[in-house]
């Protein structure tokens, strides 16, 4: 019988399922008195070693895995019938060969004999999936992200291809009322893609919480890095219960809950510290050492001219080292800017055409002398001017 060769992947699976058992194989074996057949060439965990050595080395080399290769899986099988490696290995075998039911037996055979075996469940969810066993295959999904240091992240490439259809969507979330410690951060993996954003909101309780819902700001990041902006802001304004912002939001610097980017993204770092107050304040340290942002929102705001008003409180002269500017999204310079001085006099700038989307943005520009800039602003205030009023 002529063996065809084990893909790279299968063979990097086999062989990391290998590792914490060698590492344990040779921990005990330099601990306790040396035994002949520890060490005996024919010895089963000696020969499961050296075979999925083999195979790995074969992977790199992108060779067919030598017959000898499985003749030793085969014999140390024998010697050790609870050992779940060589069932994972006739079950590639089997695949190989084109014989799934055969593949799948082995796999089962390999998860019986060892229930934490990655490398098993990894196996049989794909097994499951091709045969339309889906509610198997979702179980194997769940046990390869409880199994797995990824968690959640070993298991997006499955996520990503059935959250795609809606057909597998009762299946996600039955898999995700029995996982509820796996939901989140399964969410948070298939927010990350445009294309698995619409499985997110179906599989998720309009009820949740912004606090508690993880996956909702790499969902608001992917809307919006696509472009797609009025949907961003809807979903946004779904699971935050506050209406469209007309031009801001949060003038009064006083939301604590609602998250960016349709709220202010407030900084807290080497650069400075920008933090709400009472009273409608937002306090402002500025360290003075790196330029940076302290104070960022996403507006939505029409072709037209506005005007952004505010009181400015500290020292006036030190704050021009802090200026407002507005972006377009995507532009590489922005529309306007001002020092925050002259903003607290009134800032006027216009919104161009083709410009769906503006960052407004507070930062600190550095200079060749260090100063901290310690000012609060108050009574801010965006209004649309003009003709366009």
């Amino acid at each position: 019988m002529i063996v065809r060769a084990i893909t790279v992947g299968a063979a990097a699976i086999l062989a990391g399922a290998q590792v914490v058992r060698n590492a344990e194989f040779e921990s005990a074996v330099s601990m306790v008195p040396p035994r002949p057949s520890a060490f005996w060439a024919g010895h089963p965990q000696s020969e499961i070693s050296v075979a999925m050595t083999s195979i790995a080395q074969s992977a790199h080399d992108n060779k067919p895995v030598p017959t000898s290769t499985f003749v030793m899986m085969t014999d140390a099988a024998t010697k050790e019938p609870l050992a779940s490696e060589p069932y994972l290995v006739r079950g590639v075998q089997g695949q190989i060969a084109g014989d799934g039911k055969a593949a799948q037996l082995a796999f089962e055979a390999a998860q019986w004999r060892d229930p934490r075996s990655q490398a098993a469940a990894y196996f049989l969810a794909d097994r499951y999936f091709r045969t339309g066993d889906n509610t198997r295959g979702l179980l194997e999904v769940a046990a390869l992200a409880r199994l797995s240091p990824k968690g959640a992240t070993a298991i997006s490439p499955y996520l990503a291809a059935y959250a795609r259809n809606p057909a597998y969507w009762p299946a996600l979330k039955a898999m995700f009322r029995a996982n509820p410690n796996l939901a989140e951060p399964a969410l948070a993996t298939l927010a990350s893609s445009l294309a698995t954003v619409p499985a997110v909101l179906a599989l998720t309780d309009p009820r949740t919480k912004p606090g508690q819902a993880s996956w909702l700001p790499p969902l608001l990041n992917t809307l919006v890095g696509a472009g797609d902006y009025f949907r961003a802001v809807a979903v946004w304004t779904r699971f935050t219960g506050n209406p469209r912002p007309q031009l801001i939001h949060d003038a009064r610097f006083s939301d604590k809950s609602s998250p960016p980017p349709f709220n202010w993204a407030l900084t807290s770092s080497t650069v400075g510290m920008a933090e709400r107050q009472a009273g409608g304040r937002l306090h402002l340290v500025f360290y003075g050492q790196q330029d940076g942002f302290l104070a960022t929102q996403l507006l939505l705001l029409g072709t037209g001219t506005y005007r952004i008003s505010m009181q400015v409180s500290g020292d006036p002269v030190r704050s021009r080292s802090l200026n407002w500017s507005l972006w377009c999204d995507k532009a590489s310079a922005p529309i306007s800017s001002v020092t925050l001085d002259a903003a607290a006099k009134g800032w006027t700038f216009k919104v161009p055409k083709g410009c769906p989307a503006q960052w407004l943005r507070l930062a600190g520009a550095s200079g060749e002398i260090s100063q901290q800039v310690d000012v609060t602003i108050g009574a801010f205030k965006l209004e649309r001017v003009g003709g366009n009023a």
